[in-house]
C-alpha cells in the first residue's frame, strides 16, 4: 500500500511516498480501503513538530477517513466487508494514518457513512462533527430556544456547530469576517451573521440579545478569542472553547453571570484508548442528521490527490479555505 510519510517534523517538512506492507489485522480492527481523507489543523501542527509526540510510529498523518471495509477482525461487530464507513480513527501513536491507500482502524471509532454523501463529503465530517457534538451537546447541553453564538462559522468545526445548534433547537448567531462568509453562515442556518470587524462584543450583545448575553458561546478560534467569548455569555450560560493553548483571559465576567467555561479536546479517547465507542456513537447520530437533511459538510472546492498532500496543507494554513480541505485517494 502507498503511504505519505514524514522523515522529519517542520512546517514545510516534505511528504515522502512509501510502499509499505499492510499490518496484520487486530481483533478490534477493520481494514479500510481509503477513498478520501480530510486535512485538520491537528495534522499541520503534527507536521510542524508541535504535536510530533503523538504522531504515529510510521509518521503517517491523517485522522479523518472515508472508505470501504475490506477485512474485519475477530471481535468486530456491526460491520462487514463492503460497508462504506467514516471516522476520525488514525494519525496518532499506535494508529495508522489516513494519508495512505488503506489503513487499520478500531471499529469503535468508525460508523456507517451517511448514505446521502459522497466519500469526499463524508471524509470532511468526523473530527469536526465529534468536536462540535462534544461542545454543544455533551458540555453546553444545548436545549430548544437557547440563544447560541458560534465563532468562526465558516471554519471546519464552526460550520458544523452552526448546523448542529440549529438542529438541537437553538437560535443561532454567528461571527464572520466578511459579507461573503455571512452569506455562507446564513445558508448553513444561522439566524444572524455578525461581522466582528465592524461591531464590538458589547455592541452585538446589546443589539442582538437585548443586553442579556448568550446562553451558549461556542469558540472555535481560541487564544485571543476566548476573551470576547467570555464577555458575550449571559446568566447561567456556557462558554465552550476547543483551542485553549496559549490563551490568556480574564475570567471575571463568568462570576456575575454564574456562567461556566468548558474546554473540549476530542482526541482524549484515542490517546487514552478508552471510551472509543462514544465517538462511533456520535458519528452514527451525525449520519442520521445528515441523511435527514439537517446537516451537511462544507467542503472547500480545491481538489487534491494523495501526492498533493503538501499543497493541501498549504491551502489550509493559508487561511483562504472555506470549510474542510479534502484529499481524494481512490
Amino acid at each position: 500500500m502507498k503511504q505519505m510519510t514524514l522523515k522529519t517534523f517542520a512546517p514545510d517538512a516534505p511528504f515522502v511516498a512509501v510502499e509499505a506492507m499492510p499490518r496484520p489485522i487486530g481483533a478490534n480492527d477493520v481494514r479500510i480501503a481509503i477513498h478520501a481523507a480530510s486535512i485538520n489543523p491537528l495534522d499541520t501542527k503534527q507536521r510542524s513538530g508541535a504535536y510530533a509526540a503523538i504522531a504515529n510510529d510510521q509518521a503517517v498523518l491523517g485522522a479523518d477517513v472515508a472508505g470501504v471495509v475490506t477485512e474485519v477482525g475477530a471481535a468486530v461487530t456491526g460491520f462487514a466487508i463492503g460497508d462504506k464507513v467514516y471516522g476520525c480513527a488514525g494519525g496518532l501513536t499506535g494508529r495508522d494514518g489516513a494519508y495512505a491507500t488503506e489503513m487499520l482502524a478500531d471499529f469503535r471509532l468508525v460508523a456507517h457513512a451517511p448514505q446521502s454523501l459522497s466519500m469526499r463529503e463524508a471524509a470532511a465530517l468526523p473530527l469536526v462533527a465529534i468536536t462540535a457534538w462534544e461542545a454543544l451537546v455533551d458540555r453546553a447541553r444545548i436545549k430548544p430556544g437557547d440563544l447560541v453564538l458560534v465563532h468562526g462559522a465558516t471554519g471546519g468545526v464552526g460550520h458544523v456547530g452552526v448546523q448542529l445548534a440549529r438542529a438541537m433547537g437553538g437560535i443561532v448567531h454567528a461571527t464572520v469576517s466578511s459579507e461573503a462568509k455571512a452569506a455562507i453562515a446564513r445558508d448553513l442556518g444561522a439566524d444572524l451573521a455578525i461581522n466582528y470587524r465592524e461591531q464590538t462584543v458589547a455592541d452585538y450583545v446589546a443589539q442582538a440579545t437585548g443586553g442579556r448575553g448568550y446562553d451558549v458561546v461556542f469558540d472555535t478560534i481560541g487564544t485571543d478569542n476566548i476573551q470576547p467569548s467570555i464577555e458575550a455569555v449571559g446568566d447561567n450560560g456556557n462558554v465552550v472553547t476547543i483551542v485553549s493553548g496559549g490563551a490568556s483571559a480574564d475570567l471575571s465576567n463568568l462570576m456575575p453571570h454564574n456562567a461556566s467555561l468548558h474546554v473540549v479536546f476530542m482526541l482524549v479517547p484515542m490517546l487514552r484508548n478508552r471510551d472509543l465507542e462514544r465517538h462511533g456513537d456520535i458519528l452514527a447520530r451525525i449520519a442520521r442528521l445528515v441523511d435527514g437533511g439537517r446537516l451537511r459538510p462544507l467542503v472547500d472546492p480545491a481538489r487534491f490527490t494523495l501526492d498533493d498532500v503538501a499543497a493541501a496543507h498549504a491551502h489550509l494554513t493559508s487561511g483562504s479555505a472555506i470549510g474542510k480541505v479534502v484529499i481524494d485517494i481512490a
